[in-house]
Protein backbone atom coordinates (compact mmCIF):
# COMPACT_ATOMS: atom_id res chain seq x y z
CA UNK A 1 0.00 0.00 0.00
CA UNK A 2 1.09 3.70 -0.68
CA UNK A 3 0.86 5.33 2.88
CA UNK A 4 0.93 8.99 3.16
CA UNK A 5 1.52 10.12 6.82
CA UNK A 6 0.26 13.72 7.79
CA UNK A 7 2.07 15.64 11.27
CA UNK A 8 3.73 17.59 12.96
CA UNK A 9 7.72 17.57 13.20
CA UNK A 10 8.89 17.96 17.02
CA UNK A 11 12.69 17.75 16.79
CA UNK A 12 13.73 19.11 13.65
CA UNK A 13 17.47 19.15 14.15
CA UNK A 14 16.82 15.81 15.23
CA UNK A 15 15.98 14.48 12.17
CA UNK A 16 18.79 16.62 10.48
CA UNK A 17 21.00 14.92 12.53
CA UNK A 18 19.76 11.58 11.75
CA UNK A 19 19.55 11.90 7.85
CA UNK A 20 23.45 13.55 7.99
CA UNK A 21 24.79 10.24 10.29
CA UNK A 22 23.44 7.42 8.07
CA UNK A 23 24.31 6.29 4.68
CA UNK A 24 20.39 6.38 3.45
CA UNK A 25 19.30 9.61 5.43
CA UNK A 26 17.60 10.88 2.71
CA UNK A 27 15.33 8.47 3.28
CA UNK A 28 14.96 8.87 6.54
CA UNK A 29 11.04 10.33 7.44
CA UNK A 30 10.90 11.15 10.94
CA UNK A 31 13.65 11.62 13.54
CA UNK A 32 14.13 8.60 15.60
CA UNK A 33 12.85 10.96 18.53
CA UNK A 34 9.26 10.19 17.48
CA UNK A 35 7.65 7.13 17.02
CA UNK A 36 6.48 7.03 13.35
CA UNK A 37 10.36 6.49 12.62
CA UNK A 38 9.62 3.03 13.69
CA UNK A 39 6.48 2.56 12.27
CA UNK A 40 7.67 3.37 8.89
CA UNK A 41 10.82 1.06 9.26
CA UNK A 42 8.33 -1.25 10.10
CA UNK A 43 5.90 -0.54 7.15
CA UNK A 44 8.92 -0.69 4.48
CA UNK A 45 10.09 -3.81 5.72
CA UNK A 46 6.50 -5.33 4.90
CA UNK A 47 6.91 -4.12 1.70
CA UNK A 48 4.32 -0.41 2.01
CA UNK A 49 5.91 2.83 0.15
CA UNK A 50 5.30 5.49 2.57
CA UNK A 51 5.27 9.80 2.74
CA UNK A 52 5.33 11.99 4.86
CA UNK A 53 3.47 15.71 4.62
CA UNK A 54 4.90 18.36 7.48
CA UNK A 55 1.80 19.98 8.13
CA UNK A 56 3.87 22.35 10.56
CA UNK A 57 5.78 23.15 8.12
CA UNK A 58 4.97 26.99 7.22
CA UNK A 59 4.11 28.31 3.89
CA UNK A 60 5.56 31.33 4.58
CA UNK A 61 8.82 31.72 2.97
CA UNK A 62 10.64 33.13 5.56
CA UNK A 63 9.63 30.95 8.59
CA UNK A 64 11.63 28.46 9.98
CA UNK A 65 10.84 25.03 12.29
CA UNK A 66 11.09 25.33 15.64
CA UNK A 67 11.42 22.16 18.45
CA UNK A 68 8.10 21.49 20.20
CA UNK A 69 9.09 23.07 24.04
CA UNK A 70 6.05 22.89 26.48
CA UNK A 71 6.25 26.01 28.71
CA UNK A 72 3.56 27.21 31.17
CA UNK A 73 4.87 30.96 30.76
CA UNK A 74 3.51 32.96 28.19
CA UNK A 75 5.32 33.52 25.08
CA UNK A 76 4.71 35.60 21.97
CA UNK A 77 5.25 32.37 20.05
CA UNK A 78 2.47 31.12 21.96
CA UNK A 79 0.21 34.02 21.59
CA UNK A 80 0.46 34.07 18.05
CA UNK A 81 -0.32 30.77 17.55
CA UNK A 82 -2.92 30.86 19.73
CA UNK A 83 -4.68 33.40 18.07
CA UNK A 84 -3.88 32.61 14.69
CA UNK A 85 -5.79 28.86 15.59
CA UNK A 86 -9.16 30.27 16.69
CA UNK A 87 -10.40 30.33 13.27
CA UNK A 88 -7.39 28.24 10.86
CA UNK A 89 -10.06 28.41 7.67
CA UNK A 90 -9.47 32.09 7.83
CA UNK A 91 -5.74 31.68 7.98
CA UNK A 92 -3.79 32.45 4.87
CA UNK A 93 -0.53 30.18 6.02
CA UNK A 94 -3.13 27.02 7.20
CA UNK A 95 -4.97 27.46 3.59
CA UNK A 96 -1.57 27.67 2.34
CA UNK A 97 -0.60 24.06 3.56
CA UNK A 98 -3.84 22.28 2.82
CA UNK A 99 -3.24 23.44 -0.47
CA UNK A 100 0.32 21.96 0.07
CA UNK A 101 -1.17 18.63 0.92
CA UNK A 102 -4.10 17.84 -1.59
CA UNK A 103 -1.05 18.37 -4.37
CA UNK A 104 0.93 16.13 -2.82
CA UNK A 105 -1.63 14.10 -2.29
CA UNK A 106 -2.80 14.38 -5.71
CA UNK A 107 0.87 13.06 -6.74
CA UNK A 108 1.93 9.94 -3.97
CA UNK A 109 -2.01 8.81 -4.59
CA UNK A 110 -2.26 7.29 -1.38
CA UNK A 111 -4.50 3.95 -0.68
CA UNK A 112 -4.52 5.66 3.17
CA UNK A 113 -3.35 9.12 4.70
CA UNK A 114 -2.01 8.46 8.34
CA UNK A 115 -3.15 11.30 10.29
CA UNK A 116 -1.13 11.65 13.24
CA UNK A 117 -2.87 13.38 16.55
CA UNK A 118 -3.07 17.09 17.48
CA UNK A 119 -3.84 18.50 14.41
CA UNK A 120 -4.25 21.91 14.12
CA UNK A 121 -3.94 22.50 10.30
CA UNK A 122 -5.44 19.97 8.31
CA UNK A 123 -9.17 21.40 7.75
CA UNK A 124 -12.64 19.14 7.38
CA UNK A 125 -13.15 20.05 4.14
CA UNK A 126 -9.44 18.71 3.09
CA UNK A 127 -10.18 15.58 4.41
CA UNK A 128 -13.31 15.15 2.78
CA UNK A 129 -11.56 16.28 -0.46
CA UNK A 130 -9.29 13.77 0.20
CA UNK A 131 -11.55 10.67 0.41
CA UNK A 132 -13.60 12.08 -2.41
CA UNK A 133 -10.87 12.43 -4.42
CA UNK A 134 -8.46 9.28 -3.94
CA UNK A 135 -10.41 6.82 -2.18
CA UNK A 136 -7.97 7.08 0.54
CA UNK A 137 -8.97 5.12 3.80
CA UNK A 138 -8.60 8.31 6.23
CA UNK A 139 -6.73 6.82 9.54
CA UNK A 140 -6.63 9.10 12.60
CA UNK A 141 -3.75 7.88 15.12
CA UNK A 142 -3.29 9.70 18.58
CA UNK A 143 -1.84 8.89 21.77
CA UNK A 144 -3.97 11.50 23.79
CA UNK A 145 -7.15 12.19 25.02
CA UNK A 146 -9.85 13.90 22.64
CA UNK A 147 -11.68 15.49 26.06
CA UNK A 148 -8.35 17.03 26.88
CA UNK A 149 -6.02 17.27 23.69
CA UNK A 150 -7.82 17.59 20.75
CA UNK A 151 -8.74 20.83 19.09
CA UNK A 152 -11.93 21.77 17.00
CA UNK A 153 -11.39 20.95 13.71
CA UNK A 154 -10.07 17.16 14.86
CA UNK A 155 -13.33 16.80 16.54
CA UNK A 156 -15.41 18.68 13.37
CA UNK A 157 -13.75 15.78 11.34
CA UNK A 158 -14.55 12.90 13.39
CA UNK A 159 -16.91 11.37 11.01
CA UNK A 160 -15.03 11.29 8.52
CA UNK A 161 -12.17 8.98 10.38
CA UNK A 162 -12.67 5.41 8.45
CA UNK A 163 -10.31 4.05 11.77
CA UNK A 164 -9.46 6.39 14.90
CA UNK A 165 -6.44 4.33 16.44
CA UNK A 166 -5.56 4.82 19.79
CA UNK A 167 -2.83 3.20 22.87
CA UNK A 168 -5.92 3.68 25.55
CA UNK A 169 -9.23 2.40 25.72
CA UNK A 170 -11.08 5.01 26.79
CA UNK A 171 -9.92 7.26 24.15
CA UNK A 172 -11.04 4.57 21.54
CA UNK A 173 -14.39 5.29 23.03
CA UNK A 174 -14.21 8.90 23.07
CA UNK A 175 -13.19 8.86 19.47
CA UNK A 176 -16.73 6.79 18.31
CA UNK A 177 -18.98 8.94 20.37
CA UNK A 178 -17.56 11.96 18.79
CA UNK A 179 -18.38 10.11 15.08
CA UNK A 180 -15.17 8.04 13.96
CA UNK A 181 -16.88 5.50 11.79
CA UNK A 182 -14.18 2.49 13.51
CA UNK A 183 -12.03 2.59 16.56
CA UNK A 184 -9.44 0.07 17.78
CA UNK A 185 -7.90 0.45 21.24
CA UNK A 186 -3.85 -0.77 19.99
CA UNK A 187 -1.36 0.31 21.84
CA UNK A 188 1.06 2.84 19.45
CA UNK A 189 4.06 2.21 20.99
CA UNK A 190 5.67 -0.63 20.69
CA UNK A 191 10.12 -1.55 20.28
CA UNK A 192 12.58 -1.97 17.37
CA UNK A 193 15.09 -4.33 18.49
CA UNK A 194 17.82 -2.55 16.45
CA UNK A 195 17.17 0.93 18.33
CA UNK A 196 15.76 -0.26 21.56
CA UNK A 197 18.36 -2.80 23.30
CA UNK A 198 20.21 -2.53 26.12
CA UNK A 199 23.63 0.12 26.23
CA UNK A 200 27.02 -0.60 27.59
CA UNK A 201 27.61 3.01 28.97
CA UNK A 202 30.93 4.57 28.19
CA UNK A 203 32.83 6.54 32.22
CA UNK A 204 31.66 9.50 31.32
CA UNK A 205 27.85 8.59 30.57
CA UNK A 206 27.68 6.52 34.06
CA UNK A 207 28.39 10.24 35.38
CA UNK A 208 25.75 11.50 33.50
CA UNK A 209 22.70 9.35 34.21
CA UNK A 210 23.65 6.85 36.98
CA UNK A 211 20.89 7.40 39.49
CA UNK A 212 18.87 5.45 41.69
CA UNK A 213 15.57 6.16 40.07
CA UNK A 214 15.49 7.87 36.74
CA UNK A 215 12.84 9.60 34.73
CA UNK A 216 12.28 10.72 31.32
CA UNK A 217 9.42 12.54 30.03
CA UNK A 218 7.31 15.74 30.16
CA UNK A 219 6.17 17.21 33.32
CA UNK A 220 4.30 20.14 32.56
CA UNK A 221 1.70 21.61 32.24
CA UNK A 222 0.79 19.93 36.48
CA UNK A 223 -2.96 20.01 35.68
CA UNK A 224 -2.29 17.66 33.21
CA UNK A 225 0.93 15.79 34.77
CA UNK A 226 -0.47 16.31 38.60
CA UNK A 227 -0.11 12.19 39.43
CA UNK A 228 3.25 12.31 37.42
CA UNK A 229 4.99 15.38 39.38
CA UNK A 230 3.23 13.52 42.55
CA UNK A 231 4.82 10.67 42.19
CA UNK A 232 8.25 12.10 42.15
CA UNK A 233 7.92 14.62 44.48
CA UNK A 234 7.28 11.14 46.76
CA UNK A 235 10.34 10.53 46.23
CA UNK A 236 12.64 13.08 46.70
CA UNK A 237 15.05 12.05 49.60
CA UNK A 238 16.04 9.37 46.76
CA UNK A 239 19.11 9.35 44.11
CA UNK A 240 16.50 10.83 41.65
CA UNK A 241 17.14 12.12 38.45
CA UNK A 242 14.81 13.59 36.18
CA UNK A 243 15.09 14.37 32.13
CA UNK A 244 13.36 16.55 29.87
CA UNK A 245 12.81 18.42 26.85
CA UNK A 246 10.50 20.46 28.39
CA UNK A 247 9.85 22.76 31.63
CA UNK A 248 10.32 20.88 34.69
CA UNK A 249 8.34 22.31 38.09
CA UNK A 250 10.01 24.31 40.61
CA UNK A 251 10.27 21.51 43.23
CA UNK A 252 11.58 18.94 40.82
CA UNK A 253 14.18 21.22 39.50
CA UNK A 254 16.69 19.86 41.85
CA UNK A 255 17.08 16.90 40.00
CA UNK A 256 16.83 17.75 36.71
CA UNK A 257 19.81 16.40 34.66
CA UNK A 258 18.61 18.29 31.03
CA UNK A 259 17.23 17.25 27.93
CA UNK A 260 17.12 13.63 26.66
CA UNK A 261 16.05 12.73 22.82
CA UNK A 262 16.32 9.44 20.93
CA UNK A 263 19.18 7.11 22.06
CA UNK A 264 20.37 9.38 25.04
CA UNK A 265 16.91 9.21 26.20
CA UNK A 266 17.12 5.10 26.18
CA UNK A 267 20.68 5.92 27.78
CA UNK A 268 19.45 7.56 30.27
CA UNK A 269 16.33 4.91 31.04
CA UNK A 270 18.20 1.90 30.99
CA UNK A 271 21.21 3.53 33.79
CA UNK A 272 19.39 4.17 36.29
CA UNK A 273 18.78 1.28 39.03
CA UNK A 274 14.93 2.05 38.77
CA UNK A 275 12.85 3.40 35.58
CA UNK A 276 10.01 5.32 37.01
CA UNK A 277 6.51 5.63 34.93
CA UNK A 278 3.66 7.37 36.41
CA UNK A 279 1.81 7.81 33.26
CA UNK A 280 -0.34 11.41 32.34
CA UNK A 281 -3.77 11.74 34.57
CA UNK A 282 -5.67 11.68 31.41
CA UNK A 283 -4.53 8.39 30.63
CA UNK A 284 -6.37 6.30 32.44
CA UNK A 285 -5.99 2.94 30.43
CA UNK A 286 -2.21 3.25 29.94
CA UNK A 287 -0.06 2.64 27.63
CA UNK A 288 2.71 5.40 26.85
CA UNK A 289 5.74 4.63 25.17
CA UNK A 290 8.26 4.69 27.93
CA UNK A 291 6.13 1.40 29.38
CA UNK A 292 7.52 -1.16 26.24
CA UNK A 293 11.17 1.02 25.34
CA UNK A 294 11.83 0.45 29.38
CA UNK A 295 11.78 -3.06 29.33
CA UNK A 296 13.13 -2.71 25.56
CA UNK A 297 16.23 -1.49 26.80
CA UNK A 298 16.71 -3.73 29.81
CA UNK A 299 15.42 -1.53 32.69
CA UNK A 300 13.54 -2.78 36.32
CA UNK A 301 10.50 -0.75 35.89
CA UNK A 302 8.40 0.49 38.86
CA UNK A 303 4.75 1.77 36.65
CA UNK A 304 1.71 3.24 38.14
CA UNK A 305 -1.37 0.84 38.34
CA UNK A 306 -3.77 1.13 34.87
CA UNK A 307 -5.51 -1.42 33.27
CA UNK A 308 -3.85 -1.76 30.37
CA UNK A 309 -0.59 -2.52 32.09
CA UNK A 310 -2.04 -5.18 33.43
CA UNK A 311 -2.95 -6.66 30.59
CA UNK A 312 -0.07 -6.29 29.15
CA UNK A 313 2.30 -7.08 31.20
CA UNK A 314 2.37 -9.67 34.57
CA UNK A 315 2.54 -7.78 37.58
CA UNK A 316 6.10 -8.60 39.33
CA UNK A 317 7.47 -10.99 36.22
CA UNK A 318 8.21 -8.06 33.51
CA UNK A 319 7.62 -4.92 35.70
CA UNK A 320 6.31 -3.81 39.19
CA UNK A 321 3.24 -1.93 39.35
CA UNK A 322 2.82 0.44 42.50
CA UNK A 323 -0.88 1.05 44.15
CA UNK A 324 -0.14 4.76 45.97
CA UNK A 325 2.73 6.60 47.35
CA UNK A 326 3.40 4.88 50.41
CA UNK A 327 3.53 1.82 47.79
CA UNK A 328 5.94 2.90 45.87
CA UNK A 329 8.81 4.22 48.50
CA UNK A 330 8.03 0.22 50.05
CA UNK A 331 8.97 -1.00 46.53
CA UNK A 332 12.27 1.27 46.03
CA UNK A 333 13.05 0.49 49.24
CA UNK A 334 12.93 -3.48 48.62
CA UNK A 335 13.78 -3.27 45.10
CA UNK A 336 17.16 -1.04 45.91
CA UNK A 337 18.08 -3.42 48.39
CA UNK A 338 17.34 -6.86 46.08
CA UNK A 339 19.55 -6.18 42.80
CA UNK A 340 19.49 -9.85 41.57
CA UNK A 341 15.51 -9.91 41.89
CA UNK A 342 15.58 -6.39 40.31
CA UNK A 343 17.56 -7.68 37.42
CA UNK A 344 15.55 -11.10 36.85
CA UNK A 345 12.60 -8.97 36.22
CA UNK A 346 14.01 -6.51 33.81
CA UNK A 347 15.47 -9.24 31.49
CA UNK A 348 12.31 -11.08 31.68
CA UNK A 349 10.16 -8.03 30.61
CA UNK A 350 12.98 -7.37 27.74
CA UNK A 351 12.13 -11.01 26.48
CA UNK A 352 8.53 -10.27 26.98
CA UNK A 353 8.27 -7.10 24.44
CA UNK A 354 11.06 -9.11 22.27
CA UNK A 355 8.25 -11.60 21.78
CA UNK A 356 4.84 -9.49 22.35
CA UNK A 357 5.15 -6.04 21.43
CA UNK A 358 7.22 -4.88 18.13
CA UNK A 359 6.95 -2.35 15.61
CA UNK A 360 6.69 -5.05 13.36
CA UNK A 361 3.78 -6.38 14.95
CA UNK A 362 2.03 -3.32 15.77
CA UNK A 363 2.08 -1.99 12.07
CA UNK A 364 1.15 -6.02 10.67
CA UNK A 365 -2.08 -5.19 12.44
CA UNK A 366 -2.74 -1.43 11.44
CA UNK A 367 -2.46 -2.65 8.05
CA UNK A 368 -4.69 -5.68 8.65
CA UNK A 369 -7.26 -2.54 10.06
CA UNK A 370 -6.79 -0.25 6.68
CA UNK A 371 -7.11 -3.60 4.82
CA UNK A 372 -10.30 -4.87 6.42
CA UNK A 373 -11.30 -1.16 5.80
CA UNK A 374 -11.17 -0.57 2.37
CA UNK A 375 -12.27 -4.27 0.96
CA UNK A 376 -15.64 -2.78 2.91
Amino acid sequence: MRLLFVATLHHPQALEDARRAAPSGGDRLFPPSQAQHFWVKALRRQGHDCAVFWRSASALPWARPRQLRMTQRLTPARAIGALAGRVPALNPDIRLRNRRLLAQAADFQPDAIILIGDNRVVLPETLARLRREHGAALVYASGTSPVVFSHAIERAAAPLYDLAVTNDFYHAIQWRELGARRVEALPLAAIDPEFHHPFALSDDEQVRYRCAIGFVGTLVPPRLYGERIAALEALRDFDLGIWSVHEVPPSLRPFYRGSALGAEMLRATAAGQIALNPHGDFMRWGGNMRLFEACGVGAFQLVDDRPGVREWFRDGEHLVIYRDHEHLRELVRYYLAHDGERRQIADAGRAHVLAHHTYDQRMARLVNLIEDIRED
